[in-house]
């Protein structure tokens, strides 16, 4: 007896409990946010006040003889100034769109996250163009070169080169560095390296882990954090055949430091400015709106920022480049 085929009793449509969206995590994979900090400034452009090194490393104080002044200190004092750039993006979503569109889609919501999503892209790519580089640090090592790349497990010591990171900033400013930040491919060398291995496989505590995490990573260098950075960016134009990935900050690492707050003659190897005026009051690195675009009979999604990168204590920072092959 004839029955009708499984074709026939059902005809495709799309599913109301997935999709597929290729989003980066924005707290796990930047590091934009997270090694300098970020301030707020009132004006697009503008000067900060810097004081001259030496005068707070000197010692001027001398034996006062009786009936004589004391003896006399001073410091200079410069400026620099800071750009805030202003940075937008934005896709325009077809009324026709919004009303045709199926179950799961939200064209709208959709949007939203692109233009967001591109903008922590460009961030971090600013971030990792500004000061993830040579020739703009106090000190730069290349793998290799000056140091056995990390990813020679026998040859390398990356204790080692660390450590003598630390010492060398310590030394030239009385300031320790705290954070060291990695590109991935370097984490992904390093938490195999035996140096690391072989110093917490007796462990099993939460002061002492058995694996090598960051958290134990930070403990054996002697760093108060290491963070990694995961981002991946498309190098090649929109709708390339042949568009490929990459990580964003490559195989290097730096040593840096930054206090937890800014403030008044506390210094830093590097500040995020943002342009409070272009954050429309809402004081975030980000700012995405939508409104109405007749004449397209379609409703404009924008992101917006106004950030400045600014390197202000090169003598802070300690870079080493093709740290891992």
């Amino acid at each position: 007896m004839p029955q009708p085929s499984v074709q026939a009793v059902h005809v495709n449509r799309p599913l109301t409990n997935i999709s597929i969206a290729y989003i980066q995590d924005a707290d796990a994979s930047f590091v934009f946010d997270k090694v300098f900090p970020r301030i707020l400034v009132d004006k697009k452009s503008d000067l900060y006040f810097k004081y001259a090194k030496d005068a707070f490393f000197r010692v001027d104080a001398a034996i006062r003889a009786p009936a004589t002044e004391s003896a006399g200190t001073g410091y200079n004092l410069t400026t620099d100034s800071y750009v805030a750039e202003v940075y937008a993006l934005h896709d325009d979503v077809p009324d026709q769109v919004i009303e045709n569109s199926d179950a799961p889609l939200q064209p709208m919501a959709d949007s939203t996250v692109l233009v967001t999503q591109q903008m922590l892209l460009l961030q971090e790519n600013l971030w990792v163009t500004t000061y993830f580089k040579t020739g703009i640090w106090g000190t730069d090592k290349v793998g290799g070169t000056d140091f056995s790349q990390w990813s020679d497990f026998a040859g390398s010591d990356p204790i080692s080169d660390v450590r003598a990171g630390i010492k060398q900033v310590l030394s030239q400013t009385g300031f320790k560095p705290n954070t060291l930040t990695l590109g991935y491919e370097v984490w992904n060398v390093l938490q195999n390296h035996p140096d690391f291995v072989d110093r917490v496989k007796y462990g099993g505590t939460p002061d002492k882990p058995s694996v090598v995490n960051l958290s134990a990573m930070a403990q054996i260098f002697g760093i108060e954090r290491v963070l990694v950075a995961e981002g991946i960016i498309a190098t090649a134009n929109e709708n390339n055949p042949t568009q490929t990935y990459g990580f964003v900050a490559g195989n290097n690492a730096l040593l840096s430091y930054a206090p937890k707050a800014p403030g008044l003659r506390i210094p830093s190897a590097g500040y995020c400015l943002y342009w409070r005026g272009m954050s429309r009051g809402l004081g975030t690195p980000i700012v995405v709106k939508n409104f109405p675009m007749l004449q397209l009979e379609a409703t404009r999604v924008e992101a917006e920022t106004a950030v400045a990168m600014k390197l202000v204590g090169s003598d802070l920072g300690y870079f080493l480049s093709n740290a891992a092959a």
